[in-house]
């Protein structure tokens, strides 16, 4: 009889731990904008959808979508220029035109500007925080694989000695928006088609918030490592955003970045 109530017990237990699960893990890795899966590897049903047609909808606005638009420019053809103030990606074809993509950018206080290359690049790039983020949302996983629940979604292009990058999404409907730590985001299927169009070795433009232009002629993007490379603008930092400033995690720990 105690045998078998301590099975009965031990049942309960697990069944409102399963239960507590179900209902609070998907709420909560909903803020940290990545899709849990259970014990056994599925996905949760309220997800599901979204990640089989890779992470995207219908829902984005027009001016958003990735077409091909006038845009005069003295930048060589192949350049990325990054317009914050009004979310969009412009890649320079020549002849006054340009392929525009919508992004969503940094929130208030983590946007910035200047002039980078493209580093590196990765195809469903995993995910590790550093540690000020972490330091600002002790929430957040330590790692996550990359797939289609990652925050950095289907692409991922490198800028420079930064944690920045240009990645895709697991959430579209930050596109459009100020939501990010700095990174530059785009659909999936967005990021896929900027990523098959340029490599390593881009130039890439990130204009001021404020929607002034800025000369691509020198200057780099602010490292957020002190002391490293020049400064081209200044990050204001919202209170307790300083830790931003400590610099990316040391060679070898595996890719990290902020998004």
């Amino acid at each position: 009889m105690t045998a078998n109530g301590d099975a009965r017990r031990l049942g309960r237990t697990m069944f409102f731990a399963g239960l507590m699960t179900v209902v609070a893990v998907p709420a909560f890795a909903q803020a940290l904008s990545y899709s849990p899966a259970d014990a056994y590897g599925q996905r949760f049903p309220q997800y599901a959808a979204t990640e089989q047609s890779g992470g995207e909808t219908d829902e984005l606005a027009p001016q958003l979508r990735r077409q091909i638009v006038a845009y005069p420019t003295n930048e060589a053809p192949g350049t990325v220029i990054v317009d914050t103030a009004h979310t969009f990606l412009y890649l320079t074809l020549g002849d006054g035109k340009a392929m525009r993509y919508g992004i969503g950018v940094g929130r208030e206080g983590f946007t910035w500007s200047g002039v980078e290359t493209i580093t590196r690049k990765a195809e469903w790039p995993d995910w590790t925080p550093p540690p000020e983020m972490i330091a600002r949302q002790p929430y957040l996983p330590r790692w996550v694989g990359g797939g289609p629940g990652n925050p950095l979604g289907a692409r991922a292009l490198y800028l420079g000695h930064t944690d920045y990058r240009i990645h895709g999404t697991n959430d579209p409907t930050t596109i459009g928006k100020h939501v990010s730590s700095g990174c530059i985001r785009l659909r999936n299927e967005d990021v896929s088609d900027l990523y098959g169009r340029i490599g390593v070795g881009t130039k890439v433009v990130v204009l001021p918030n404020d929607g002034r232009r800025l000369s691509a002629e020198g200057g780099r993007a602010p490292s957020l490592e002190k002391g490293r490379g020049r400064v081209s603008a200044v990050i204001p930092l919202q209170p307790g955003a300083e830790q931003m400033a400590a610099g990316p995690a040391p060679m070898g720990s595996g890719p990290t970045g902020i998004y």
